[in-house]
């Protein structure tokens, strides 16, 4: 979606999807999202990113970048349901077929894409598959208070998260997105499954589209849910630097908590590293420890913004930039150096990208 940066800005949500990204989403081919993923791997990789979560079509293609760029990833190839289960149908295909070729650089997860668009049985059905293959779940879920509303009186009552225990989706493991329309009453179901599940929070885009509250911080930790923090697609966040979204993560729960002890230093800093691994289901990621997985990035903190140094995780969430990525190592293989990709040409991607 960096293909759609900054192509919707100053609408609500409901303009933003119906009126503006749907439509080009509906032109896009196997060409553009080949083109825009190899330009999200490049800027990931250049901002410290070693690993990420994508929800999105033609899978393959960013499967093929990934590997190009030297970059992680956890692919879910996206479905809605529809008259015929056509495109859940051609989605399952995608996964078994990327589940194949999976390897320690590329996996993939299944991709419905959200309670409120998929229907009960091709839910179950999401749950069959991963329990057949051995995949966990990404989905959009309880996106926000209204959402929430609106899957209650349409699903019997039942909030998203109950939807999804009801299916079969939690056992399975599932990456949250949002989560802003967590509520109380999804508290046990959160907490009897919170070995294998994860809410990433995306605050840019809640911001820029008035989503209120976001993610309910207190009821994830009440629960022992894992969170982590993600820089949504460009399209909405504009950017996809986590160094950003960490901060604004740490900010808005300040602000939403009313208490300025909320989203410590650490806490945030753990988030992006070690909540991230769990969102992602590899505990051997996140982590610069005997049997981890080699994956570090080195910043320089050298720059007039983060001097003089008091506390290094405050330096590191509060002035560090992207551009201060020095230095990064996927897997032990050096993919970044001295502040440039060694993996592709970036000049050549933006101007395939343009």
């Amino acid at each position: 979606m960096v293909l759609m940066r900054g192509a919707a800005e100053d609408v609500d949500g409901a303009t933003w999807f119906n009126d503006l990204i749907w439509p080009m989403e509906a032109n896009l081919t196997a060409e553009h999202v080949l083109a825009g993923a190899r330009l999200a791997c490049a800027e990931m990789l250049l901002g410290g990113v070693t690993a990420f979560a994508d929800h999105y079509f033609e899978p393959r293609q960013i499967a093929r970048a990934a590997r190009e760029l030297g970059i992680r990833a956890d692919l879910a190839p996206t479905f809605f349901t529809e008259p015929g289960g056509a495109g859940r149908d051609a989605a399952f295909d995608e996964v078994r077929a990327l589940a194949t070729t999976a390897d320690d650089l590329v996996r993939v997860s299944v991709g419905p894409h959200a309670v409120g668009t998929v229907d009960d049985d091709d839910l179950v059905a999401t749950a069959e598959l991963a329990a057949e293959l051995g995949l966990r779940v990404h989905l959009h879920a309880s996106e926000s208070v209204e959402q929430t509303a609106h899957v209650r009186a349409t699903r019997g009552g039942r909030t998203p998260i109950r939807v999804l225990r009801d299916t079969g989706m939690l056992e399975r493991g599932v990456l949250i997105a949002h989560g802003c329309g967590i509520v109380a009453d999804d508290l046990d179901d959160l907490a009897a499954f919170a070995d294998r599940i994860a809410v990433a929070s995306c605050p840019k885009g809640y911001l820029k589209q008035i989503v209120d509250p976001m993610t309910p911080l207190p009821l994830l930790n009440a629960a022992g849910v894992p969170l982590a923090i993600g820089s949504d697609g460009a399209a909405s966040g504009n950017t996809l630097d986590v160094w950003e979204a960490a901060r604004l993560t740490a900010l808005t729960q300040k602000r939403q908590q009313h208490d300025a002890g909320a989203m410590p230093v650490q806490t945030t800093l753990d988030a992006i590293w070690r909540g991230g691994a769990a969102a992602l289901g590899r505990p051997e990621l996140g982590r610069l420890e005997v049997g981890a997985a080699g994956d570090l990035a080195l910043v320089d903190v050298s720059g007039p913004h983060c001097r003089p140094i008091h506390d290094l995780g405050a330096t590191l969430l509060y002035s560090v930039r992207a551009s201060d990525v020095q230095t990064v190592v996927v897997g032990g293989r050096v993919v970044v150096r001295n502040r440039e990709l060694l993996t592709a040409d970036v000049g050549e991607i933006i101007a395939h990208v343009e």
